[in-house]
């Protein structure tokens, strides 16, 4: 203490503070290595809460340093006899203490207890010694003695008497004797090898039992305290008549090893005396005395055959020595005595105890190792190597023990600890003795790892696909993103945001914080947007936040919502018409309904059929090619002027559809027709640009068909790759790819044209190739002139 306060003076001196907490460590390691035990004396009886000590002052401590370190004390054994004020640093008795019942075989009567502070861990040893008062009277174990001496026993004999028990120790114990006055007797004391106190009556002159057969003495016992106690007892002397021969002892002490928890009736020893005297008084009996109460409570003396034999449980720990006193009695009343001395032997019946001084309930899975996480210390009442132990961890577990000093140990971490792996340890502590037949005790130790935020968020999935109808509703949910933390609390607290990225459009979905549903903010149109993808990202809520992110594609679904568009007959052309000479055979190609529809899939399909004609039975239309062609050969009944309606059709559900109007002549040959356009029109130069045009155009079709040859054989080629692995069927390229929605057939092609004069006429016979609607502006001076064309026709098909 001393030293403690000389070095905080010191570093106060100074007034740096970091040299203040050095000086300091190095007075507390000084301290530690060379302190003493505190010993303190505190006289029996006293009241409760009675002031034993000032262990603040005794150890140089200031009190703001007791409650700041959390000092406390603990006694050893199970009863905790003293508190410590940590606002005052007293110590103080929590009850009044009784020494004879604290230690009531032995002399001195020290307690022993251990002051704890932590921050650092400081662990200091203390005595207090219990100071025995004269609260007991000496007593004797009977309140009268009867004595039969025998006549003429001759002066100078001496006669055992009782001795007094007195509970008190040291000057506070028993004396002195005094006898009250007589002529016939005497009393000695004294105190033998043993150290036991003995009382003896001595015959000064014969006794005379004619003369008087009955004597009472008043035998009293002192004690030396201060005022002195004292207790009497009544000795009534019976004068016998003449025996001659007393009991004889073969042994004048037994000495027996016994070893302890011997079972109740096992012979101990047998004494025997022997006395030659016939009839009554040569028949001896046998029984304590000068025997204390506890002796006569674990042993037992038959007092015929004087075999000593277990009565209670013999206890090392209790008492190592047990001495007893044996009267061996005659018929006459003559009696000798012996001393039977019974060594316990120590057995390893006490398993090890484990008292838990300190515990730390939970530590951050980011300790370091080494981390002290417990402290606690191990007794074991037996001795030499049955009282000697060891302790283990049960278990693979990432804890060590260290052993402090005085049976203390310390409960370490000695490995990185992962809340994700084990939340939660019980750590099982086994404290062994060494004795022969070895016994053990445990104490469980429950550790709670608590979270750290060392573990990010992960998506279920690195990419989430989810789809939608184009002209959905405003904030529609349309599925769910998902991503888990392994850590606990707000460290596993997942939210979610979408990740914005500079110079882009705001994106079309928007991600709930909380559970990760996706909403789209406004109505898709299939036709603008098919898919787009965004970055979502998801955020824990620890410090600092850890984070991941996953790919959310967004694929629109198409809905029919586009009816068909005409491109020919151009809608606004109610006029368009088409000449069909008289001699047109069935099958006669008279125009082509060429439609697109902006849906996709089968809302792009398109089918034709004919809705309405002035001659029903006359034509008809390719279902999927749109072609309006004869249904029978042309007569000269049918009307010269046809009109047709034909109604285009998707596949969507509800179905949408559109009208195209053709109006049709019948002619007997084409001059007839060339001659009333040419009346209408001037003729136009037969050299015109048309003869231009018509080379171009062979030039494209000489192109294209040897790219559709190339392009076919790729195609096949692959499908027959495919084939040996899909199973589902396929549609063509051209109908998934384009949006015209018709499917043409490949048919004749009929190619009439004027340059001013009738002599100008060509016929394009069955072509291999495939094309495309189109229609030839007139040239100059030409009253009019028209292509008639189809689309890409089915492979391996045949025309109408």
């Amino acid at each position: 203490g001393w030293l403690f306060r000389r070095v905080m003076a010191c570093g106060r001196r100074s007034g740096d503070s970091k040299r203040q907490v050095i000086l300091f460590i190095l007075c507390f390691c000084v301290c530690q290595s060379g302190a003493e035990t505190l010993r303190y004396s505190l006289p029996e009886e006293m009241e409760r809460d009675s002031f034993v000590a000032n262990i603040a002052k005794d150890l140089g401590v200031p009190v703001s340093q007791l409650a700041a370190r959390k000092a406390r004390v603990v006694s050893e054994g199970s009863d905790q006899l003293f508190r410590l004020d940590q606002n005052t640093g007293v110590l103080t008795a929590k009850e009044s203490l009784d020494r004879e019942e604290i230690c009531p075989q032995s002399d001195t009567c020290a307690l022993v207890f251990k002051i704890f502070l932590e921050n650092p861990l400081q662990l200091i040893r203390g005595e207090v010694e219990i100071r025995d008062v004269n609260d007991n009277s000496p007593v004797f174990p009977e309140t009268e003695m009867v004595l039969k001496i025998l006549e003429t026993a001759s002066p100078g004999s001496r006669f055992p008497l009782e001795s007094a028990q007195d509970k008190d120790v040291g000057s506070n114990g028993l004396l002195n004797y005094s006898l009250g006055s007589n002529p016939h007797f005497s009393l000695d004391f004294g105190t033998g090898k043993d150290g036991v106190k003995y009382v003896e009556l001595v015959l000064q002159g014969q006794l005379d039992r004619e003369e008087q057969g009955e004597l009472n003495l008043l035998l009293n016992a002192i004690d030396g305290g201060s005022p002195p106690r004292s207790g009497t007892a009544q000795v009534r002397i019976v004068v016998l008549d003449a025996n001659d021969n007393v009991p004889v002892f073969d042994r004048e002490v037994y000495e027996v090893r016994l070893a302890e928890n011997s079972p109740p009736g096992q012979l101990v020893v047998r004494v025997a005396a022997a006395d030659p005297d016939e009839g009554s008084y040569g028949k001896v009996r046998y029984a304590f005395t000068q025997t204390s109460e506890r002796s006569r409570q674990l042993f037992r003396l038959n007092p015929d055959t004087g075999e000593i034999r277990v009565a209670g449980n013999l206890d090392f720990e209790e008492a190592k020595t047990h001495k007893m006193v044996v009267r061996a009695t005659d018929g006459g009343e003559l009696s000798a005595h012996c001393k039977v001395e019974v060594e316990v032997l120590d057995m390893n019946d006490n398993a090890p105890e484990i008292a838990l001084t300190s515990l730390t309930a939970s530590i951050p899975e980011d300790a370091p190792p080494r981390t002290v996480v417990a402290l606690f210390s191990v007794r074991d009442r037996d001795s030499g190597d049955n009282g000697r132990t060891e302790c283990s961890i049960d278990g693979d577990l990432p804890f060590s023990l260290t052993p402090t000093f005085d049976n203390y140990y310390e409960l370490r971490t000695n490995a990185a600890l992962d809340r994700e792996s084990t939340a939660q340890y019980n750590i099982t502590i086994t404290a062994t003795d060494w004795g022969t037949t070895r016994l053990s005790s445990r104490e469980n130790i429950f550790v709670q790892i608590s979270d750290v935020n060392d573990n990010p968020p992960e998506f279920t999935q690195e990419i989430y696909t989810m789809s939608v109808t184009e002209n959905n509703s405003p904030m529609l949910r349309i599925g769910s993103m998902n991503a888990t933390d392994a850590d606990a609390g707000k460290n596993a607290r997942v939210n979610y945001a979408l990740v914005r990225q500079e110079g882009k459009e705001q994106p079309e979905v928007s991600v709930n914080a909380e559970n990760g549903d996706v909403y789209i903010l406004r109505p898709l149109d299939y036709e603008k947007v098919r898919a787009f993808e965004v970055s979502v990202r998801a955020n824990d809520g620890g410090s600092p936040p850890l984070s991941a992110q996953a790919l959310l594609r967004v694929v629109v679904r198409d809905e029919n919502d586009n009816a068909p568009v005409v491109l020919h007959p151009p809608p606004d052309s109610s006029a368009a018409g088409e000449l069909v000479p008289r001699w047109a055979p069935s099958g006669y190609l008279v125009a082509k309904v060429v439609a697109v529809d902006a849906d996709a899939g089968q809302n792009a399909w398109l089918s034709y059929e004919l809705a309405k004609a002035t001659e029903p039975g006359l034509f008809r239309v390719g279902l999927h090619s749109g072609e309006v062609r004869t249904a029978r050969a042309v007569t000269e009944r049918d009307a010269p002027r046809q009109r047709l309606v034909v109604l285009v059709r998707d596949r969507g559900q509800p179905p949408r559809s559109a009208t195209a109007s053709l109006a049709v002549a019948l002619v007997d040959g084409f001059s007839e027709a060339h001659l009333r356009v040419s009346e209408e029109a001037p003729a136009a130069d037969p050299d015109g640009p048309l003869t231009l045009y018509l080379i171009a155009s062979l030039a494209c079709v000489s192109a294209l068909f040897l790219a559709t040859a190339v392009a076919a054989v790729v195609v096949k080629v692959r499908r027959a790759r495919r084939s040996e692995t899909e199973t589902l069927p396929t549609f063509p390229t051209i109908a998934t790819e384009s949006s015209a929605g018709s499917l043409p057939r490949s048919y004749l092609y009929d190619v009439c044209f004027a340059a001013g004069t009738v002599n100008s006429e060509f016929r394009f016979l069955r072509p291999l190739f495939p094309c495309f609607p189109a229609e030839l502006p007139p040239g100059p001076g030409e009253q009019r002139s028209s292509v008639c064309s189809q689309d890409v026709a089915n492979l391996g098909e045949g025309d109408g």
